[in-house]
Order: C-alpha cells, then structure tokens, then sequence
C-alpha cells in the first residue's frame, strides 16, 4: 500500500511523532510505502529519518475550525495567509504526482488542512483519511461549523480522531473511528532509568504556543518557586510553532498571527529571577531521554484536553497534571493516574503541583497506576493494526465512488 500523507507544520511535535510510529507499526504488519508532503522544518527531516520520501511544499494552505484557533476578529485576516497558500499547494500536489508512482490513499495528519485535502483531491481523485488532533469549535449550528462539517462528509471516506474527547467535538454522522497515539512500550521500558535529583523535577514538553498553556506554566513555576519557596526544578522541552524571519516575523507579531514563545517564556523566566530553576532544553529528537528527569509533567492546555506527552510520561510511571473538564476515561484518570484541574489557571496548576510534590507517597501511586493505564490503552501494535483496517476499508469503500 502507497499513502500519501499531507502534515501541517514544519516543527516537529506530537502529531508529527505520532504519525512515524504509527507508520514505522504498521510497516511492521504490511508493506507500506509513504511519501510526505509537507512544509520544511524538524518535523521533515524526521520523517525522512523514518524513511518516508519526503516534498517540501512552501506552505499549505489551512482552515482552522479549532476550539483555540478558530477565526474571530483579526484572526480572519489569516485566511489571507492560506489563499496565498493555494497555488502553492496546487504545484507542490502537482509536482508529487508527477514524480511519484500512483497512491492508493491520502491521509491529511491534521483536520486544519482541509483547502489543501480538498485540492489534493482534485488532483489525486484518491479516498481520504482525515487525522482529527484537536477539539472542534463548539457550536453545529452555525454557519461556518456546517460548511465545514458538510465539505468533510463530501470529501472523508474515513475520520481518526485521537481519542473520545475529540471525537465528541464533530457530529456523530462523520464517519470516525478512535485511533490512539500508540508508544512504543517495548522501547520506553528499556529506557527507564530514573536520574537521581533531591528535586522534584517538573516539566512540560512539545510545540511552545500559547494554546498549550506555557505561560500558565511559568506562573505557576513563579508561585512555587518565589511565593512559596518549594525546591523544585522545573523543565521546558520543546521550539517555537512556526519560525519566522525579518517583515514576515514583524507583520505575523503586529497582527497577533503569531509569536515568540521562546523568547518571551525566557524573558519571563529572567524577570522573575528564576534562570537556575527553569531549564529550557529546545528541541529533543529522542523525546524518551527527557522523561526519565520528571517527578511530574504538566499539560495546562486551553483546549480542554489531553495530549501526546500525557501518555508518554504515564508509561514512565510519571503522572501529570491536566487542564481538562470531565475527563474520559482514555484521557485522564482524575486522582488515579493524575490530576485534571478545571482550567490553565496558575494557582490551579501550582496547587496541584504542590499537592504531588508535598505527598510522595501520593506521586509515585499514580505514577504506577498511570503506567499500567498507558500500557492498556496505548499500544503502538494496536493502534497501528487499527490504522491498517481503516485504511483498507477506505479503499474498498471508496473503489469506483471516488471522482
């Protein structure tokens, strides 16, 4: 089987992560051949590691329909960007079909690049499998969340959404299925060392943008730290979103389009003294050589969910702490495998911190229990046969429908 896959961003993160360990799993049960059109950056080089071909396309154009990102405001003015986006998509659609041998499929690794999935179409004429990452824009009934919703059902044969959360965020009469982030336990296990440290280490890791909840997270660092003199040390893995240069970085910045995360958590981090007791690492290729430093990971995100780096750190015993409303089983356990607070507030998130650091009984309880959870629903096996079935059942679906 040939896939084309179409991703997003060009900073690797958990949905670049997750789309090479499922492939890698599946490669294990199938012959499956990939190639990867997407804009240039870390996430492209390691997909080419993986051994997937990948193209380059200068950007792609995109339609955020996502509970943090969707378009209100200024924040229209984006869709500026992504028009001018659309040629530029078409040619490096274009390009791939004329180099590459024929595709049996598309799988578009974020619901964001709908305009693009939607002239991949045209061009390929292939089933489609949509990748749904993230919380959808509550509301059905408005007219932007039917359009959206409509071209979907005209252009997926087949949904995976990452968990129960997310699927709950799209109307039911989408065709989805529930595909974990699958780990590598294997891999995790053998490399579970725990560093020694008279500190509780706390950290966050993935893709720095504001959604995420990074500034929540050095204020809460703040409180610990100055408020309440607590001796921990706290840990930022990860780059920024998207990486700018000269009048395009100004123009994003003036207009809010986008920011440096980086630099202003530093900034933060330097105004407040706290330079000794906030490590920023960067980027990490090998995500498993951060985890064995946590006590305690963090995921204050506002989008009211879960992401990759929760699972992860359960299989290293490591429990987190959640910004999440009534959390699904698949997501978080609340004081079984971790800690969901209601919102990314910083005293909401340092009062859960302090809770695990002054209770170490406490920590490594959930820590354990959150190991046994991850290992049950997380397997990399798994997800990756159920990845396989919904591909073949897209193409048998779709033989003769597609036009």
């Amino acid at each position: 089987m040939r896939v084309l896959y179409i991703h997003p961003a060009g900073a690797f993160g958990g949905a670049s992560k997750s789309l090479i360990e499922l492939y890698l799993a599946a490669k294990k049960q199938c012959v499956l051949e990939a190639c990867v059109i997407t804009p240039a950056g870390s996430a492209a080089e390691a997909f080419r590691d993986a051994g997937m071909h990948v193209i380059e396309a200068a950007g792609l154009a995109q339609f955020d329909h996502t509970r943090f990102g969707y378009y209100r405001n200024v924040r229209w003015l984006i869709l500026l960007r992504e028009l001018f986006f659309l040629p530029l998509v078409l040619f490096a659609l274009l390009h791939t079909k004329k180099s590459q041998s024929r595709f049996d499929l598309i799988h578009v690794n974020e619901i964001t690049l709908l305009p693009t999935a939607i002239l991949a179409r045209w061009v390929f004429r292939l089933p489609m499998i949509f990748h749904v990452r993230s919380l959808q824009y509550s509301g059905f009934g408005s007219l932007r969340s039917k359009l959206v919703f409509r071209a979907l059902r005209k252009y997926a044969t087949a949904m995976i959404c990452i968990d129960e959360t997310v699927r709950a965020s799209i109307p039911q009469w989408l065709p989805s299925v529930v595909i974990h982030n699958g780990i590598d336990v294997g891999q995790i296990v053998a490399t579970q060392d725990k560093a020694e440290s008279s500190k509780v280490m706390v950290g966050m890791a993935g893709v720095l943008h504001r959604s995420k909840g990074i500034y929540e997270f050095l204020a809460a660092a703040r409180i610990l730290l100055n408020d309440r003199n607590r001796n921990i040390q706290f840990i930022l893995a990860g780059e920024n979103a998207r990486q700018t240069t000269g009048l395009k970085k100004w123009v994003y910045k003036e207009l809010g389009f986008s920011e440096d995360v980086l630099t202003e958590a530093k900034r933060y981090v330097k105004k407040n003294g706290m330079e000794q007791q906030v490590i920023f690492t960067g980027f990490i290729k090998d995500i498993r050589q951060f985890y064995p430093q946590l006590d305690v990971l963090c995921f204050p995100s506002h989008l009211n969910a879960c992401g990759r780096p929760v699972f992860e750190a359960a299989l290293f015993g490591i429990p987190s702490v959640v910004a999440i409303k009534n959390p699904v089983e698949d997501a978080l356990i609340h004081k079984v495998t971790g800690l969901a607070i209601q919102k990314p507030d910083p005293y909401l998130l340092a009062d859960a911190i302090d809770r695990l650091l002054l209770d170490a009984a406490f920590r490594q309880t959930l820590g354990m229990q959150a190991k046994t959870w991850a290992e049950r629903l997380f397997s990399i096996d798994a997800s990756a046969s159920l990845l396989l079935q919904t591909y073949r059942k897209a193409v048998i679906y779709s033989s003769g429908k597609v036009s």
